[in-house]
């Protein structure tokens, strides 16, 4: 063969560069199983980080009025390191924008398991959630006034007074309580409120008083506005005009109404069916119009942007309404929220602020499901009303353009007053809390903004009004009271429930039984020891700070 080469160098040639190239193949095929043989199994994907075990872990009482915290040193140092660059960057503290949604359900959003899948798809909620964090036990309270209550002053309703919806023209609200608003006004934030409010009409209770530079939206809840104006809903009001007078002529403030601080609040237009269906869209461009302006000032800023969908009754507007693949109110509104969303990080984004603004989008409860099919959807048991999972579980995105990993999810405990404590830790602002009432909020700041961030609670408490219901530790819950239906309506245990107080304890594995139907607690009285400690610390903390509310029980 060797002859016949020399005799053609042609061939030769092939023959030779052939030869190279099966061996240079033989190499690869060799290095190659070695590296599926000996590579680590896990490698390329992303291992799960397990969460610490939060039921023994100890906790740590910063200051006498406050909740005991988990102490999270490393995560702590991480994250203030990360604080610091960003301050130096952009030579003052970070905005805060906080979109809250009314009566949203867990199940709602795309990232949570709906959109598309419920008919109503969520893509820019969702755009948020996997380039942020996806919080998986969030807890608001039952009701709405309760949560923006807990939200603004970082106290559970059984301290403020506040424990259902305010009705049109009741007194009181938050006239005696310190607000978020308040302590980081002072702290040099400038502070806009937007949206529905719903934690007090009174002068001493409206927003421009409690600490908002500037307040656009309406003082009750929607249907108070719109629900007696509809024949559809309403016809022995909405098609008799005399009686339409009279419900006029209540102490109803029924405008879209704008509050200066230090000024008297001013009535715009009456909130009627027609201007309803605009109100988001009208809240939006307001909010975007504050983010532009902000974009040229040195001070930071507070966001409370709170939207009038997706409480009843669902009026959406002509640009949605039937355009969702439900073609159900509820969801073309939801729709339509998920856009405005869109527009708000767009703007900070447009600006150049988008990275210096911590985005927390949350809802006030779970949904309402008197109001069904007007209503959003959960997977758990209950509803808005009730302490059932259903009631105060609620999603929660929060988004934060380089400080936050994307993709994270996180089961940790995190209760909607835990937004007060953290603003503040933001802002540099803690030494502003007062020390005169118990603060039940926690400073969440590492827990949000570290890459493998741990929370800092131990516990959620569940209260149904003045009825301590049950308490939550890792993944165990134990109730001692909660709604049933009545039997007069199909109701699911919430609003229109009877308390039921238990002659013995329950107790759920949330992990095993997130419906919350198969009762364990005689099997399990050595865990509820642990749940039964959480509970005698709380129920101790009334002894030295009393609540507004007059409780035998406490």
């Amino acid at each position: 063969m060797f002859k016949y080469l020399r005799k053609h160098p042609a061939s030769a040639r092939i023959f030779f560069t052939g030869r190279k190239l099966f061996t240079f193949f033989l190499v690869v095929v060799f290095f190659t199983l070695l590296t599926v043989l000996y590579a680590d199994p896990a490698m390329g994907q992303e291992k799960p980080v397990r969460l610490e075990d939060s039921l023994v872990k100890k906790t740590v009482q910063i200051a006498p009025n406050m909740e005991p915290v988990i102490p999270h040193p490393l995560q702590d140092k991480e994250v203030r390191k990360k604080l610091a660059a960003l301050e130096k960057k952009f030579g003052k503290k970070p905005n805060i924008l906080i979109f809250l949604m009314d009566d949203v359900g867990y199940g709602d959003p795309g990232c949570y398991g709906g959109g598309q899948a419920v008919g109503a798809p969520s893509p820019n909620m969702d755009k948020l959630g996997e380039e942020g964090l996806i919080l998986t036990s969030a807890y608001a309270q039952p009701t709405c006034s309760p949560t923006r209550a807990t939200i603004l002053t970082g106290r559970l309703p059984m301290r403020t007074g506040i424990l259902r919806p305010a009705l049109p023209g009741e007194k009181g609200g938050l006239d005696t309580e310190i607000t978020m608003a308040q302590l980081l006004s002072k702290a040099g934030y400038v502070t806009q409120g937007v949206g529905k409010w719903h934690v007090g009409e009174d002068v001493g209770s409206q927003p421009q008083n409690k600490g908002f530079d500037d307040f656009y939206g309406f003082l009750n809840c929607s249907n108070e506005y719109t629900a007696w104006r509809d024949p559809s809903f309403y016809p022995e009001v909405a098609t008799d005009p005399a009686r339409t007078k009279a419900v006029e002529s209540l102490p109803n403030n029924l405008y879209l109404v704008h509050g200066v601080k230090g000024k008297k609040i001013e009535n715009l237009v009456e909130v009627t069916i027609p201007i309803c269906k605009k109100l988001d869209q009208m809240w939006t461009d307001y909010s975007v119009k504050f983010i532009r302006k902000m974009a040229k000032s040195d001070k930071p800023f507070l966001l409370y942007h709170c939207t009038r969908g997706c409480h009843y009754d669902n009026y959406p507007s002509e640009e949605f309404e039937g355009k969702s693949p439900a073609r159900y109110p509820y969801k073309d509104v939801f729709c339509e929220l998920d856009q405005h969303l869109g527009t708000l990080v767009k703007t900070l984004k447009e600006t150049g602020q988008l990275e210096n603004t911590l985005i927390i989008v949350t809802s006030d409860n779970g949904p309402e499901m008197e109001t069904w099919w007007d209503s959003g959807f959960t997977p758990f048991r209950g509803a808005k009303g009730s302490t059932w999972e259903g009631g105060m579980r609620v999603p929660c995105i929060v988004y934060w353009k380089g400080m936050i990993k994307p993709g994270r999810k996180s089961d940790g405990l995190f209760d909607l007053s835990d937004i007060f404590n953290t603003s503040l830790s933001l802002a540099g602002a803690m030494n502003l809390i007062p020390k005169d009432r118990y603060i039940d909020s926690i400073d969440q700041t590492s827990f949000l903004l570290s890459d493998e961030g741990q929370s800092n609670r131990k516990a959620v408490f569940y209260w149904l009004m003045e009825t301590f219901s049950g308490v939550r530790v890792a993944e165990y819950k134990m109730m001692l009271a909660a709604t049933y239906p009545t039997g007069d309506t199909w109701n699911k245990g919430g609003l229109s429930g009877n308390i039921t107080i238990f002659r013995y304890a329950k107790m759920f594995n949330l992990y095993l039984d997130p419906k919350e139907e198969h009762d364990f607690f005689i099997r399990k009285l050595t865990i509820a020891s642990f749940l039964q400690q959480a509970q005698n610390w709380h129920m101790e903390t009334f002894k030295k700070y009393p609540s507004n509310v007059k409780n035998e029980s406490l």
